[in-house]
C-alpha cells in the first residue's frame, strides 16, 4: 500500500524482487505511480495497480502509461477500482483495457482480477464472462484473497471448461497479523472463506496461539496442482498489508524447509 515509509519494510526483500503498489481510492492513482516509480528505482520489479475507475478519459491513460515507461516500469495489474463513482470515462477495468489497446502501451505483463469466493456486487455468471471477455487484453489473472483451497482449485477448474486459459496467480494472505488480517478480510469482501475458517474451532486455536497467520497448508495443497497444464498456476501472490518482512520471513523459511 502506498505509505510514507514502506520502502524501508522492503529492504527485507532481494533485489529484483516483485511487488504491487495499490491504487487507494483514498489517495488516488498518483501516490501510485509516486511509489511506483521510487520502487523501481531501488531495483524492484514493480507492478502498480491502475484503477479503471481512477482514470478520467483517454489521454490521462496514456500519461500514466507514459509516466510508467518512463520509471522503467513494464508491468500493471488492472482492477475495476473501489471508488464509489468513475473519475471520468471508464467504469470498469474492461474498458480500460480495451482503451489501452488502441495505442502502443509498452506494458508487456497485464495482471486483471479474478474472484473465486464471488464479488460482493456481480454475480458468478458475470464474473466469467467478463474475465473471458478481459483475456483478450491479459497476460494473467490474479485472485482474491482466499482461505479456502479447494474453493481456489474448483474455480480454476470451472474457467478450464469455460475456455478461460489465462494463466493464475493465486492470492493468498501473507503472514499477517491474525486479527488486522481477518477485520480487512472481512471488509474488502473476502468473507465466506473468512468466516468459514473462524468457524473451525481447531483453526482458531491455532491462530490464537500465534502472533501471525501463516499460509503454510493453502501452499501445500496448491503443490499438487502446480505440474498440472489444465490448471496453469503461473505462481502466487501473497497480500501482505505491508506486513513485508514478517511475509517474507515466512517465505524464507517455508522454501527452506522444502528443499530440505
Amino acid at each position: 500500500m502506498p505509505v510514507k515509509g514502506i520502502e524501508v519494510q522492503l529492504q527485507h526483500l532481494a533485489p529484483g524482487s516483485t511487488v504491487t503498489v495499490t491504487c487507494s481510492p483514498s489517495k488516488g492513482i498518483d501516490a501510485t505511480l509516486e511509489m511506483a516509480a521510487l520502487l523501481s528505482g531501488l531495483g524492484l520489479n514493480v507492478v502498480p495497480h491502475l484503477a479503471a475507475r481512477q482514470v478520467s478519459d483517454k489521454n490521462h491513460l496514456e500519461q500514466i502509461l507514459d509516466r510508467l515507461g518512463k520509471s522503467g516500469i513494464d508491468s500493471i495489474f488492472v482492477p475495476g477500482g473501489d471508488v464509489s463513482s468513475p473519475a471520468g470515462e471508464f467504469d470498469s477495468a474492461l474498458e480500460l483495457l480495451q482503451a489501452m489497446s488502441e495505442f502502443d502501451h509498452g506494458m508487456e505483463r497485464i495482471g486483471v482480477s479474478a474472484y473465486p469466493e464471488g464479488h460482493p456486487f456481480i454475480d458468478d455468471l458475470s464474473l466469467i464472462r467478463i474475465l473471458r471477455e478481459k483475456q483478450q487484453y491479459a497476460t494473467s489473472c490474479v485472485t482474491q484473497m482466499c482461505f479456502h483451497a479447494e474453493a481456489i482449485t474448483d474455480w480454476i477448474d470451472n474457467i478450464r471448461d469455460q475456455g478461460i486459459d489465462l494463466p493464475v496467480r493465486v492470492g493468498l494472505p501473507g503472514a499477517v497479523e491474525r486479527k488486522k488480517l481477518f477485520a480487512f478480510s472481512l471488509r474488502i469482501g473476502v468473507g465466506d472463506s473468512a468466516r468459514a475458517l473462524m468457524k473451525q474451532s481447531n483453526v482458531v486455536r491455532k491462530l490464537m496461539a500465534a502472533k501471525a497467520y501463516q499460509p503454510d497448508e493453502l501452499v501445500v495443497h496448491l503443490a499438487d496442482y502446480i505440474d498440472d497444464r489444465r490448471f496453469n498456476i503461473a505462481g502466487l501472490h501473497l497480500y501482505t498489508f505491508n506486513q513485508v518482512s514478517a511475509t517474507s520471513g515466512w517465505r524464507e523459511s517455508f522454501l527452506a524447509q522444502g528443499s530440505g
